[in-house]
Parts: C-alpha cells; structure tokens; sequence
C-alpha cells in the first residue's frame, strides 16, 4: 500500500496542536486537555497543561473494563528459570492493586519517589503500575548495579522506598541483590522508610527487622482481603517516573517523564510506528532499567491493549541461538524489537540461520532494531532469514520514543540501508556545523532537533533544569541537541553516523566510525565490530578496528587484517587511515547491548578510565587491553 506518512507528517508540521489533540482522544483523561501547548511554562514548554489523567487506569483498569478483561496482557517467559507465567489482564490489576495497597501502607503518596532495583520478573512490572496507580514516581535502577551507582540514585531521587528482590539471574550465575541493596543503603546519604523484598527461590536472602517487608507475604495479605486502590488523579505534567541515563559519574542525570503527553505518544506509536493492533502479542527483548524497557515492555503494549512479553533470557545462551525464534512461536509474536547487538550475536553462533528453520514463524511481520546504529550487513541477514521487514529506527532515553523510523502503520517507505529512515511527526531535524549553521543535505554535522520537543520527551531533568538546559539547549539555541552525529539526504532520510564524541579527526578530515564499521561488517568472517579513534602524533587519530569472527571461523590474522584494510581503502579511501585490525574474542557492551567505544578508547590511548557501572562482564576489558598488547598498542 501507499504510504500515507508524507501526508501526516506535513498535517503535523501544518498543524501541531491540532494533531496532538488528535492524538490525544485514544486516552481516557480524568478531565481532558483544553489547553494543548503551553510555551511560557517548563524549560520550553509543557503539553496538556489543564488535564488529569492516571497512568494506570489507561494502561490495565480501562481494558478490564472495557471487553479485555481475559485477554493476556503480560507472558513472562523466563528461559533461565525454565518456567513461563501468563497474566490477565484482570489478573494484572488483581496484582497491581494488591500491591499498591501495599505502598499506601508503607505510607506511600502522591508524588513520593519509589526505587525499583529488580530482574526481569512480573513484579517488576506491578510495582512499576502500582507505583502509577497511587501517584507516587519510580525510579528503575538496573538489577544488579553496583551499590555505589545505586546509591547515587537513591540520593538523587529520595525515595521514600525501595522495591528490590534477593537475586537476579543471569546465565551460569546468581547475582545476589540484596547486599548490593543493603551496600547502597549504608553509603548513602539519603535512607528509605522501608523496603518491600521478592524472595526467589534461586536464592533467599535474610530481611532486616524493622525495615524490609516480604513482598509474597505483604502483597498475599492484601489479595487476600481484597482490598480497593483507586486511581489517583495527577495532573498530566506530572511526573510518571524518573530515569537515570546509564553510564554517568559523578551527579546522575535524572531524565523526568511526564503523564500525559508520555501516553499520548506512545499510544499513537503502537499502531502508527510499529503497526502493532490490540490484542497483537508485541516483543521488546530489552530490560525494565532501560528506556526501552519502559515505553516498549511495560507502557505502550499495555496503553494500546496488546499483550506484552517480558523476557529472562539472552539472544544466545539460553540455551542456544535459536532462543528468540522459540519465544516467537511459542507466544505467537507479531513484532520484535531488539538491539542489533543481539543479531549480531545470533548471526555469529548461527550465521547461516538453521535455528530459524525449526521454528513457525508465520504469525511474526516485522522486526525492529534500536540501540546502537544498525549496520547494513545485520540488516540483510535477518532479512534473508526471517523474510519479513526489518526496521533500523532511532531513539533516545530523553525522547522515550522513536525520532526517526520507517512508519508500519502509515505504509512503509523504501528501506535505504543504514538509515532509521524519516522523521516522525513532533520531530523537525536539522544538521548543523559546530557553529550552529545549517549544513547542505548529504553533509555530516551534529543532528539537532527544532524545540519545542513533542509530547512524551523529557521536559527536564530531575531537580535540575539549569543542567538540563546546558547540557542538551544551549549549544544550539532554538534546538535540542541529540549528541549524535549524521546527515540528512536529499530524500529526506535521516543516517546516524556515531555519538559526536565517535566522530575521529583524522589529519583534518571528520570521519565517522559508524561508516567503517559497516565496511568491516561487510566482510564474510566478521560477526561483530567496532571501530575507534586513537591518537596519534602525525594525524591527530587513527582509526582502530575491533572484529569478533563467525563461530567456527580459523583465520590467518595477518591475511585477515590485509583482506579488511583493503576493504575499508576501496570503500572510503586512502584518507581514512585505516591500517590496524584488532580479532579479539568479544566486545565490551553495556547490558542493553552498547558497545563500549569510549572506554576502549581510553584504554588505547593509556588514559585514565573508570570501570563502567552498565558493563555486561568487566573481564572482557583486560581482554581489550590484552590484544591491544599484542599488536603494540596497549
């Protein structure tokens, strides 16, 4: 069919408000928004300013009532622990109501802050409503954060308590949370009242008396009596929760999500975006900590009426390769969103893709891949092997939905490998220079988008809206700036190139190291890269590629390196500099799938580096300094 997405971004461009409070009807509001935009109030303003609304009506008690009452909101299928529990969406409120009730005992109110430290289990998910539910703002720390980074947060955010369990899993091993949890308490300034705790049988943990609740006990109690937690009515700027950006020292950066305008876009982006209908089963294999986890596991399936899956499990390893292709099946998924990490995890165990045919996948139509830019390689092979589209789109935890992306639901537009495709309606990009001026389309520069930023973006930081606008307006005046660096063609195709801070000045000429790991991607053997700028007396930097080969691939390392140089010198020439290849066994990665360029960097060019608080496993850094020995440059 044809797209009708030039048509309803040009409606949006002609007519902003007027779309928002389109959009805005698919939400049952308290009182509904007379007022759109306001621009006198916030940072740069503040949408629905005049609503209410509660977060968790839209998102459980209006399905309940409204006919889907027995339809499946949330499988959590958990291939770590073997088992697989199916919710309701009547048994979704049953729980959530028992916990808030719960909260409200513990003297839990309207705008209190509550820390979730938890795994990937369904609790996570009923605290984060509960917490909704009754007004209060969560917090989610990634399970298993170091007690130092947790307590950063608790001292930030204040809250009055925390929701943890004794343990999270990972593969091979128990990651025992409750010292941590105790660790941070200790450090920090700040103390909670008290803290409600989910005993798993992988391993108990011992309470402290007078402060931890046992969450089965507690929670059991209040079902038990059934006990009645309405709603509670919030102004629709106020905030649903506070999101710490990983990988922050010193003072974190609390990104603050408002009521109202997050379910505006997120609603909209169900079915127009990812053209996902109620009652569709719909995938995000992230983790409730990050921003995805939140908009795409908890809020949008749920705002929209569809059944979400919640996963404890990898892209390999769990048991095999062929993991994601069993929970599709199994669960009749009809669109996954992951990180093209996990792809490239699975193309590398399985890169002829055997796994995929054991499997009816028939139900399932579109993949999407976010995170970390999406390499033209990864792309092609899962559309070989899963003959279904494949989307590259672009987001960021301050936006807490996509910038740029190919619309399902308004009519796919031609795919143009290594783009997130087009600009969503409440986003008009720009490229400009350092100086700020506008750059000709085909140009790299830093992308920045034209303020106001739309419904569901952050309004501010926590706390903290002079760092908010230093950090991301004013630089630009006028913009915000994303930090990315890319281009816009003259089709109007948006293409991320790196972080700004990726951008490598070699003798002179910005190069991107997104455009050279697409190259190296390009070669057979090569599962996995990254490219990183080192420094270097002559040129300023060089550029340094890190490769992890297919499964099963020997190579000669010397023949290996000469094939990739030769590649990266026909592709972008002699001016990239590109002469050092790295084979290495992994890559460093945060646990949402970013690869760790920076600290690679450091370790490179013998800086000083602090141990990132997101990495997935510490050990592979002295793998990185180890093979950067061997080649003379560690």
């Amino acid at each position: 069919m044809e797209s009708r997405y030039h048509e309803v971004y040009e409606g949006w461009k002609r007519d902003p408000e007027g779309f928002w409070a389109e959009a805005a009807t698919a939400i049952d509001w308290v009182s509904p928004p007379k007022a759109i935009f306001d621009p006198s109030a916030g940072v740069y303003g503040r949408w629905f300013p005049d609503a209410t609304c509660n977060t968790c009506h839209n998102a459980v008690d209006r399905h309940v009532e409204g006919g889907r009452a027995e339809q499946p909101a949330l499988i959590h299928d958990s291939p770590i622990t073997g088992t697989k529990r199916t919710y309701t969406y009547a048994q979704l409120k049953a729980e959530v109501e028992a916990l808030a009730a719960v909260l409200v005992d513990q003297g839990v109110g309207k705008g209190d802050r509550v820390i979730l430290y938890m795994p990937m289990v369904p609790e996570a998910v009923f605290a984060m409503l509960a917490c909704a539910r009754i007004g209060a703002i969560h917090s989610v720390v990634f399970g298993g954060f170091a007690a130092r980074e947790l307590a950063t947060r608790i001292d930030d955010s204040t809250p009055k308590l925390i929701v943890s369990a004794s343990c999270g899993l990972e593969p091979g091993r128990v990651v025992a949370y409750k010292p941590l949890l105790d660790g941070a308490i200790d450090i920090a300034r700040h103390k909670p009242d008290a803290c409600i705790i989910l005993q798993r049988d992988e391993q108990r943990c011992d309470l402290v008396a007078g402060r931890d609740v046992d969450y089965a006990d507690a929670v059991g109690a209040a079902r038990a009596a059934g006990r009645v937690v309405p709603c509670v009515t919030v102004a629709a700027t106020d905030p649903l929760y506070v999101l710490y950006t990983s990988g922050t020292t010193g003072q974190p950066k609390g990104v603050v999500r408002d009521n109202g305008g997050h379910m505006v876009m997120l609603a909209w982006s169900m079915w127009n975006e990812f053209g996902v209908r109620p009652g569709e089963v719909f995938w995000a294999a992230s983790d409730v900590g990050w921003v995805v986890g939140h908009s795409y596991i908890v809020y949008a399936p749920l705002l929209h009426g569809a059944t979400t899956i919640l996963f404890e499990g990898k892209p390999v390893g769990t048991p095999d390769a062929g993991t994601f292709w069993r929970v599709i099946a199994e669960h009749g998924v009809v669109a996954l969103f992951t990180a093209p990490t996990a792809f490239r995890a699975i193309k590398g165990q399985d890169p002829k893709g055997d796994f995929v045919r054991k499997y009816d996948l028939s139900k399932f139509r579109t993949l999407f891949l976010a995170g970390e830019r999406a390499d033209p390689e990864t792309i092609k092979w899962a559309e070989n092997q899963l003959k279904v589209p494949v989307i590259d789109h672009w987001w960021q935890t301050e936006t807490g939905a996509p910038i740029s992306q190919n619309p399902i639901g308004l009519g796919r537009l031609p795919v143009k490998y290594g783009s997130p495709a087009v600009p969503m309606p409440g986003y008009e990009m720009h490229v400009v220079d350092d100086a700020g001026h506008e750059v000709p389309r085909g140009t790299l520069g830093n992308v920045v988008v034209k303020l106001p930023l739309p419904p569901g973006a952050l309004p501010t930081l926590w706390h903290a809206d002079e760092r908010f606008r230093e950090a991301y307006l004013a630089e630009f005046p006028g913009y915000y700036k994303t930090a990315d660096a890319g281009y816009i063609d003259d089709d109007g195709y948006l293409f991320i190139m790196a972080r700004t801070d990726d951008i490598i000045n070699v003798a002179g000429h910005r190069l991107s190291t997104g455009g050279m790991e697409e190259v190296l991607a390009e070669h057979p053997d090569v599962a996995e890269c990254a490219v990183i700028g080192i420094a270097d007396a002559m040129k300023g930097q060089v550029p340094c590629g890190f490769v992890v080969l297919n499964a099963g691939v020997t190579r000669d390392p010397a023949e290996l390196e000469r094939e990739v140089v030769a590649l990266v010198r026909d592709r972008i020439g002699p001016v990239a500099a590109f002469k050092t290849v790295v084979a290495v066994k992994r890559l460093p990665k945060t646990r949402s799938g970013k690869i760790l360029r920076g600290t690679m960097q450091k370790i490179a060019d013998h800086e000083a580096w602090k141990m990132p608080a997101t990495i997935d496993d510490p050990a592979i850094l002295d793998e990185i300094a180890e093979a950067l020995k061997t080649k003379g440059l560690g």
